[in-house]
């Protein structure tokens, strides 16, 4: 109870006239009614009446579940504190003021009085109530007449936004935003725009509004409008609404068109967002309108001229030509010589002397180069490009520079099973075939004569600029030993040799010094065998005659006149043949 209350109390109770005023108050029904105990006997009845009358007049007259006037005695942190009129103060939380700090003494604000007291006998208040009813009847009308109603994005919170609608907060579900997702609705707060009340709940103060709605009867009245006009051919001013991996979708103004990725360059366009950005205003043509499937397709390399045009005329065959290297394939490099034109450089056509494995040995994505024109094919759009074209040929200088018979010193590079590579210069490799490898020895792997990485002298024995092949000789580069055999094995001199290889027709046997001599059947000694085999072994010990030397085709006949008996000898076996490397031919042509 208030001081006011307490002290009137008091002073009624300690009055004598308590009866009389009793008697008093019954006889006037207008006049208070006073307990007659509580009449001072200091008053007449008519005076106490009057002082209870202005008492009373100084409170309001209020109910609870009513808006009531009040004036702000103070802002304190947390809370506005409110002068009612009734016999305590009322306190707002500041959170229901959207502009709390403004609040000065004596302002008067409208607030809902929820009880008249609490546990503490304090009025109950609320701003954020009152608020609501006043603007309440308005949303509703707008509500049931499908009226759309201005709000404010105020706030993200989980699942939406809250709107302040005309003082109040409803809920914009975030899929009620705008027809797409709103990628960053942190942009759209502080806008203000048109809203549908879509649902309405004013016991749990619930009010869910949509801008879809909204939009989509936008989009509905636009597109309706566009189907009359939009016609394939025309030019059109449209936003971009979305980019995706394959495209972008164009806003015409009620309905989207997709602008495909090829349609958006001449050029090569690795993504749509190299071209467009969102919310981009830009004009595109109508290439294709399909109602049924509700498609639209737009073009916006169509706007522009048709670089293929005369690119013959521009490009003619033998011109230099720079460009950028904007894709590598397995067998060649595109090049852009300008947007929309490109150019390949086939694998064959980047190195006179490299045997290039891969494009990307040669060059990178990125990469500015020079090539010339080898054709063109506009029909086709279709251009060929040389890089080695842009140096001289250093095979057609070779025969100049290494005429047959010249000696050079070279780098065994690599091994096959016909022969070895050996290097004459960086990317220019020789073949030294195995039959030019030693005057005496049946080479059988070379392996048995050089490794890889040995340094050896050859002798040219033929060029070919054409082919791009080098004949070399590696036993050319000594004298011939068989102008000298003749001397050394005599017709009739018995030594000794081991069998290397067994033939259909005899065996071979190494003399020693490199040297390999031929034993027929018919001089093994042994009867009655269809074949060397049956008889001799490969590292069997032989005492041989020679009986017949031919330095013309090399070669030296020999007959057995015994097999002694020793442990066979080991003979070194030949390495499994192997591929060549970059640089090296295939096969032999020596």
């Amino acid at each position: 109870m208030s001081t006011v209350h307490q002290d009137a109390d008091e002073t009624l109770a300690g009055s004598p006239s308590a009866t009389a005023a009793t008697a008093a108050t019954a006889a006037s029904p207008t006049k208070l009614n006073v307990r007659p105990d509580l009449y001072d006997e200091r008053y007449s009845p008519e005076q106490y009446q009057d002082m209870m009358a202005m008492y009373e007049g100084t409170l309001q007259h209020i109910e609870e579940g009513e808006i009531v006037k009040s004036k702000v005695l103070r802002v304190t942190e947390n809370a506005v504190i409110l002068d009612v009129g009734f016999k305590s103060e009322g306190a707002v939380p500041r959170e229901e003021f959207k502009d709390a700090a403004s609040l000065k003494e004596g302002d008067e604000v409208e607030v809902f009085l929820e009880h008249l007291e609490d546990n503490e006998g304090a009025v109950v208040l609320s701003k954020k109530k009152a608020d609501f009813m006043r603007v309440w009847e308005r949303i509703r009308v707008a509500y049931e007449s499908d009226e759309p109603v201005e709000g404010a994005l105020v706030k993200k919170i989980k699942g939406g936004v809250v709107v302040d609608l005309m003082g109040v907060d409803a809920f914009l579900p975030g899929s009620q935003i705008a027809l797409r997702r709103v990628p960053n609705i942190d942009e759209l707060l502080g806008q203000s725009y048109q809203f549908k009340i879509i649902k309405l709940n004013k016991r749990r103060r619930n009010i869910v509004v949509s801008r879809r709605v909204i939009l989509e009867a936008e989009r509905a009245t636009k597109r309706e409008k566009l189907m009359k006009e939009l016609e394939t051919g025309q030019v059109r001013k449209g936003v971009v609404k979305n980019i995706t991996d394959f495209g972008a979708f164009i806003d015409l103004g009620g309905v989207d068109g997709l602008l495909h990725i090829t349609d958006m360059s001449y050029g090569r366009v690795s993504h749509p967002s190299e071209m467009v950005k969102f919310g981009q205003e830009l004009e595109v043509k109508i290439l294709d309108i399909d109602w049924e499937r509700e498609r639209i397709s737009l073009g916006l390399k169509q706007l522009q001229s048709y670089p293929w045009t005369d690119v013959a005329a521009k490009y003619p065959v033998g011109t230099r030509a720079q460009g950028k290297v904007v894709s590598i394939t397995n067998y060649g490099a595109f090049i852009e010589l300008e947007p929309g034109i490109e150019g390949l450089v086939h694998i064959s056509e980047m190195s006179w002397t490299r045997n290039v494995r891969h494009p990307s040995k040669i060059v990178s994505i990125g990469e500015t180069i020079e090539a010339v024109v080898l054709k063109v094919d506009e029909a086709e759009e279709k251009i060929s490009l040389g890089m080695k074209q842009t140096e001289q040929d250093p095979w057609m200088m070779l025969p100049l520079k290494y005429p047959v018979g010249t000696r050079i010193t070279g780098k065994v590079r690599n091994l096959t099973s016909f022969g070895a590579f050996v290097e004459i210069e960086p990317g220019i490799d020789g073949l030294i075939h195995i039959s030019d490898m030693s005057w005496t020895k049946r080479v059988q792997h070379p392996s048995e004569v050089v490794k890889k990485g040995d340094t050896v002298d050859v002798l040219i024995l033929n060029i070919d600029a054409e082919s791009k092949r080098i004949s070399l000789g590696l036993k050319q580069a000594e004298e011939d030993p068989w102008l000298k055999i003749g001397e050394a094995y005599p017709v009739g001199s018995e030594l000794k040799g081991y069998v290397v290889r067994l033939m259909d027709k005899g065996v071979v046997v190494d003399l020693g010094h490199d040297i390999e001599g031929f034993v027929p059947m018919s001089q093994l000694g042994i009867a009655d065998i269809q074949q060397p085999a049956d008889a001799v072994k490969e590292g069997q010990a032989v005492d041989l005659k020679v009986l017949e030397v031919d330095p013309i085709h090399h070669r030296i006949v020999l007959a057995a006149l015994g097999f002694p008996d020793e442990p066979l000898r080991e003979m070194p076996k030949p390495p499994a043949p192997s591929e060549p490397e970059s640089g090296a031919p295939e096969s032999p042509e020596p």
